[in-house]
This record gives structure tokens, C-alpha cells and sequence, in this order.
């Protein structure tokens, strides 16, 4: 762009909002509401081949990646994407399942039947679905609640001739249905908008907890140990009491083989992420190592000799039980709502760097059906995992044909070749959830910046971690979500107000403390607010320097009084005005017989004269001066008004209104200004016409009324 394109002038009429619509003529958009014509025909309703067809691609996804399916491309690709990724699922299914406090084969189920779901419902064509580790603890919390290690379980007519595995299952099932209901509930209802109420920060430090109750429910297996799972509040400090007292009865076989398989996946996992530019697929050191532990598991002995737990054998699906649905309500939204929030933001992710569109309610279909389907098969909570979903991806998976392999893959394991795990010891499982927790836990690092950054923020990520260790991740997410929604409230409530000032020679307005002197001008009687966030009268108050109703009283007050003296015959006019005629001294009137009266506007119809009220008042009256007779709102911050401050808006217009101070309102937004004219905010004091385009456009037409001479100009200072 050459020099002369660097300004730009233009020339056009001064418009307020009033003589821009008689000008331009606004077009009346019609919102689609249900409704029936004269024949009983819902208009909005009504379909052809077209919706049909739009309606078959929106509820089964897989339609449209499918039509432009690369098959040379992209199919070897996705199979040795399924493969990888269907071996770590295998072995992240099994591990997982221990968080759940559940038998380990049945994270096997999670990490088939909801994926094969997700691939005829989700849009997203990245995300590895299946077992997740803070919903397995989630489950794992429920589980423990109403089946004890001690202690008789719950009294649940279901679980009548069940043993405590079976009823552990029964109820990890029951609240993952329940969990699935809501979800696809939710995605009917169009709430998928939901999800926003949970920040990065929150969920930063909601994982964080959470990865810190997975480690401590770990180290049980780790040191091979019998600790009873506990839930509630303070759990995890009386899960740590219980493995410290019997510290001594450590399983030195588990101990030794837990720290080998941690030094060795850490490092190899190191590798990979260093030279991941360099390797055709990442080294699969988990399930390497799983294959040999279990070998020399089964040729050791370790069951038998070193007492070691193992894996065992593979159970056989059961139908969920309906009646535990009431025991386990409360837990189930949160459930639904962290393994939503999850999956999205990963599949945001992958999206945005695959150039692709996701669809947040079909996601909450697509994880409602697979969680329902899956519970009827005796499943658990799934969702996605970032890292297995990163092995998915950076393998070469282009489509969910990689999700649909790895299911395969799990499917040959569970049926065929999963006899072969049963030696596994589940400290082997547990090393490798606590190697895999190093991305979580790296998330502490986040608070200094946060310090720094955005301490608001900052708050919200220790209360909700500190909250989710000490009271349990249920609670702790309600804490989270109660702290985040505050400090919106405190954001809100004291909004930023500045006096804003002309940059000379132009249309431009800026906060008149940020810039030099030279660079600005402001005028002694003209003030501009920009209120963030919603109307606040206190803070347009102190910009201006006084309180319009107190001023408006204090008038009335003397205006009482100028009325008292002149029907005595203690004032009279003259040609200077007027004039006290007695000597003594005279009081102000503090009758407070009705205060109503003091807040109408002042009324001059009975006197001879009208009073100036910023100069010298007669009988020593005593009214604060008003140096400003124009004010313009800058709205252009202001999203919403609500019905209490529509209210407030008017009254306080009126009030300024009342002490002779012009009001404008600029850059409103059109749903606004539609709001206050269905509303009745318009009168005869507060009139549409105070209604401006743009800032300039006011400032202009104030200049209009009161043009600025060299002496009541004043360089713009700092306050």
C-alpha cells in the first residue's frame, strides 16, 4: 500500500439512532417459531428430501467423511493407526479399570463397545474413545460408596446373590448409563453451549487434583498392598494413613517391578517425544513392557511364590440394574458434564489442526448413546485420553476406521488372546498409570504464570485443585465451578469506567490518563464514561464528580426555601435578582414531610425568576455546583440489560435529566435498543433521541449546542 492510502476521509451526516433508521430502512427479520397453519401444518416443521438428507448427515456423521474417503491414501494409514492405538487402548482399558476399583478385563469393554458407537455418531475423526482416568476415579468414588472393601454394601435389592465384583460392576454400569442419559439428553436439548462454564483454568486444576488422587489410589498396587477404597471428603488423607501404618508389609516383588517398569517407560517415553520428528510411529514401550512382565510373571511364578495380584480371568458382560439409578443421581452429572468437557476440547484440538468442523451437541449424542450402550454390556465411563488419542493421531489415523480397528483389535484380545494377560500383575498396570500421569501433574507449573498473568484465574485453579484433593472430585468440581462463577460476579460488579478524551484532529477517544497531555483534549463541561459489563451508576457518579439525586434534593430544598422567604416578604426582586431584605439569619427548610417531592424535577412556574443554580444563591443558600452539562454512555461493552438495570438506567437518566445534565447514549446494540422500546423505557424525560451512532457522532452534536471558546477548553490531565 502506497503512502497516500494511509488516511482516510470521510464525509457523511451527524446520525443519531432515530435520523439513521428515518434514512435507512431497517429490515424485520422473522425468528422460526413452532407454529401451525390454518390446516394444522407446522410450518417450521414441515420436511423434504433436502432436510431429510441434512438431518441424516448431522445425526450419522460418518456419512459425510465416508463420501470422501481417500481409500489409497488414508487406509494404510488408519490400519497401522487402529493397530498402535488398539494396543495401548488394550493396555490403558486394563489399567484403568483398577481406578474404578473394578476387575481389570472390563476396562476391556469400555474400550470397545463405545468406540464402535462413536464411530457411526461422533464428528470428530481423531479422538481414541474409551477409558479415561479421572472418570474411571470418578466411577472408582461411586463404586467404593456403595460397595465397600468394608462393610456390607449398600442395601440394593440387585445385588442380592451377587458377589462384590459382580456388584461393583452392577454399579459402575448402572451410574454410566445414568451418566449416558444425561448426556444424550442434553445433546437433544441443544446444551452443548454448556461446556464454556468450564475454563482451562478449571479444568487445569480440576486434573491436576485429580491426577493426585490417582497416583495416592495407586500406590496401593505399587507396594502391593490391601487398602480399602474410600470416598468422601478427606479420603485421600485416610487412604495415605492406611498405607503408611502397614508401610512394613511392602511386596518387595511388586515394589521392584512397579520401579523397573516406571524408569523404563519414562525414558523410552522421553525418547519418543524428543525424536517423534524422526520415528515412523512411536516406540509402544507400555505394552512391550506389559508382554514382558507378564512372560516372566508366568514363568516365575509370581501368583504362587511372591504372592503378587494378578489380572486373572476374562468376565462375561451382564445387563445393567435400574434401581441403583436413584444412589447414584447426584454423582452421574458431574460424570457426564468432565467426560463431555474432556472429549470436546480434545476433539477441538484435532479439529482445528485438520482443518474440520465439530459439532458439541452431536458430540453429547454421540458420548450419551456410546455410554448407554456400553453400560448394557457391563462398561464404564468413557470418554477419551489424551494420550492415547495422540498416539491415534500421530501414527497417521485420518479418519475413525483407526478408531474401528483398535476396537477390533481389543475384540481379538478379549476373545481370543486374552488368556495369555492373566499372569499380569496389577502392579505392572499401576506403574503404567503412574508414568502416564506426568502430563497432568506438569500442570502445576501453570499457577506462577497465572500469578502473574491473572490472579482471578489463578484463584480458581488452586481453590478448585485444593477442593478436589481435600473434598473429593465431585465436590471439589462444584467448588471449582462456585469460585469461577464469583469472580465473574466481582468482574462484573466493578466493572472498568473511564473518562475518555478526543485525540485531536480525529474521531478517536481514548482513556485520558493513558496518554501524554499534548495528544488530547477534553472540555471542562463534557464527560464520557465507558461502562463494561452492564450499567453502574455508583461508577458513573464518581467519574462525574457528584450524585445527581443528592444535588436534585439539595435544589428542591431551596427552592422551599426561596418560596418560605419570598411569601414573607424576606426576598424580593430586583434588577440584580434576588434580593434578601432582612438581616437575620435565615434557615434552610428541612422539612422531610415528603420526600417525593425533593426527587421530581425542579419546578420554576411560581417564581419570578429563574434561579442560575451555579452562581452565588441568595439567604447564604448552599447547593453543590453541576459543571458538566453533557455525559455520553459509551455502550458498546454493554451486551445484555436485564429488567433491574433497565430499571436502574431510567432512574438514574432521570436523575441527571432532573439537574440539567444532557445524556447521550452511544454504539448500543441493536438488541438493546429493541429491548428498551418493548419494554416502555421511553417518556417524556428520557427520550429516544439521546440515542447516538457512534461516540464522534454525539460528541459533534454537543459541540453544536455548546460550542468550545479558548477559555473553558483545558488540556486533558492525569487523575
Amino acid at each position: 500500500i502506497g503512502q497516500p492510502f494511509l488516511q482516510y476521509v470521510v464525509a457523511r451526516p451527524l446520525y443519531s439512532e432515530d435520523a439513521f433508521t428515518d434514512e435507512h430502512e431497517k429490515i424485520h427479520r422473522h425468528h422460526k417459531t413452532l407454529r401451525l397453519t390454518k390446516n394444522g401444518v407446522c410450518v417450521n416443521c414441515s420436511c423434504d428430501l433436502k432436510r431429510a438428507k441434512n438431518a441424516a448427515l448431522s445425526l450419522l456423521p460418518f456419512i459425510g467423511w465416508m463420501r470422501i474417503y481417500q481409500l489409497k491414501e488414508w487406509l494404510l494409514s488408519d490400519i497401522v493407526s487402529g493397530v498402535s492405538t488398539g494396543l495401548v487402548a488394550v493396555l490403558q482399558g486394563l489399567a484403568y479399570s483398577l481406578l474404578a476399583s473394578l476387575p481389570p478385563w472390563y476396562g476391556l469393554f469400555t474400550a470397545f463397545f463405545p468406540v464402535i458407537i462413536y464411530f457411526f455418531l461422533g464428528t470428530s475423526r481423531h479422538i481414541s474413545v474409551g477409558a479415561f482416568p479421572v472418570l474411571s476415579l470418578m466411577v472408582g468414588a461411586v463404586v467404593t460408596r456403595l460397595v465397600p472393601d468394608e462393610g456390607p454394601p449398600v442395601n440394593i435389592t440387585g445385588f442380592e446373590g451377587l458377589t462384590s465384583d459382580e456388584q461393583r460392576v452392577m454399579v459402575a454400569a448402572s451410574v454410566t448409563f445414568l451418566m449416558g442419559i444425561m448426556q444424550l439428553a442434553m445433546g437433544l436439548l441443544q446444551v452443548g453451549f454448556i461446556v464454556m462454564y468450564l475454563s482451562d483454568t478449571l479444568v487445569s486444576g480440576f486434573t491436576t487434583a485429580a491426577a493426585i488422587h490417582i497416583l495416592v489410589s495407586q500406590l496401593k498396587f505399587v507396594l502391593g498392598l490391601v487398602v480399602p477404597g474410600l470416598s468422601g471428603p478427606l479420603s485421600i488423607i485416610y487412604t495415605l494413613e492406611k498405607i503408611f501404618v502397614q508401610i512394613e508389609k511392602t511386596n518387595v516383588c511388586d515394589l521392584v517391578t512397579s520401579i523397573l517398569i516406571m524408569v523404563v517407560v519414562f525414558i523410552v517415553k522421553e525418547i519418543n517425544d524428543r525424536y517423534k520428528a524422526k520415528l515412523p510411529v512411536p516406540i509402544p514401550i507400555e505394552v512391550i513392557m506389559t508382554v514382558i512382565a507378564c512372560g516372566v510373571s508366568y514363568a516365575f511364578n509370581f501368583r504362587v511364590i511372591y504372592k503378587v495380584d494378578v489380572v486373572g480371568r476374562i468376565p462375561s458382560p451382564m445387563a445393567p440394574n435400574m434401581q441403583i439409578f436413584g444412589q447414584t443421581a447426584v454423582e452421574a452429572f458431574p460424570m457426564a458434564i468432565v467426560g463431555f468437557a474432556v472429549a470436546f476440547s480434545v476433539a477441538k484440538v484435532y479439529s482445528v489442526k485438520h482443518d474440520y468442523i465439530i459439532d458439541g451437541n452431536q458430540e453429547l449424542i454421540a458420548f450419551g448413546a456410546s455410554n448407554i450402550i456400553g453400560a448394557a454390556f457391563k462398561s464404564f465411563a468413557a470418554s477419551t485420553a489424551l494420550s492415547r488419542s495422540a498416539v491415534q493421531e500421530s501414527t497417521g489415523g485420518k479418519t475413525q476406521i483407526a478408531g474401528l480397528l483398535s476396537a477390533l483389535i481389543v475384540m481379538v484380545v478379549t476373545l481370543a488372546i486374552g488368556f495369555l494377560l492373566e499372569p499380569l500383575p496389577k502392579s505392572v498396570l499401576g506403574a503404567v498409570v503412574i508414568v502416564n500421569l506426568k502430563g497432568m501433574l506438569m500442570q502445576i507449573r501453570e499457577v506462577p504464570y497465572l500469578w502473574r498473568r491473572d490472579r482471578p484465574d489463578c484463584v480458581v485453579w488452586v481453590v478448585t485443585c485444593l477442593a478436589s484433593i481435600l473434598l473429593g472430585l465431585d465436590l471439589g468440581l462444584a467448588v471449582g465451578l462456585g469460585i469461577e462463577l464469583l469472580t465473574v460476579v466481582f468482574r462484573a460488579q466493578f466493572p472498568r469506567c473511564s473518562v475518555l478524551a478526543n485525540i485531536t484532529g480525529t474521531d478517536i477517544y481514548k482513556d485520558r490518563k493513558d496518554y501524554m497531555s499534548p495528544m488530547c483534549n477534553s472540555y471542562s463541561h463534557f464527560h464520557v464514561c465507558n461502562c463494561q459489563l452492564g450499567f453502574n451508576l455508583t461508577l458513573i457518579c464518581f467519574q462525574v464528580g457528584f450524585n445527581p439525586l443528592r444535588v436534585l434534593r439539595k435544589r428542591n430544598k431551596a427552592l422551599r426555601t426561596i418560596r418560605k422567604l419570598l411569601k414573607k416578604g424576606e426576598l424580593q426582586m430586583t434588577s440584580k435578582g434576588l434580593l434578601l431584605t432582612s438581616s437575620g439569619p435565615i434557615e434552610e427548610s428541612e422539612d422531610e414531610s415528603n420526600m417525593e417531592e425533593l426527587d421530581q424535577p425542579t419546578d420554576f412556574k411560581d417564581l419570578p425568576v429563574q434561579v442560575n443554580w451555579n452562581s452565588e444563591l441568595p439567604a447564604n443558600i448552599q447547593v453543590p455546583r453541576v459543571d458538566v452539562h453533557s455525559l455520553i454512555l459509551d455502550f458498546s461493552a454493554v451486551s445484555f440489560l436485564d429488567i433491574s438495570a433497565l430499571k436502574g438506567l431510567k432512574a438514574a437518566l432521570k436523575e441527571l435529566i432532573r439537574v440539567e445534565v444532557e445524556v447521550y447514549i452511544v454504539a448500543c446494540d441493536e438488541y438493546i435498543l429493541e429491548k428498551l422500546h418493548s419494554c416502555k423505557f421511553f417518556d417524556d424525560e428520557v427520550k429516544s433521541s439521546m440515542f447516538f451512532l457512534t461516540l464522534h457522532d454525539a460528541m459533534l452534536h454537543i459541540l453544536e449546542k455548546h460550542p468550545v471558546n479558548s477559555e473553558n477548553t483545558k488540556v486533558c490531565e492525569k487523575v
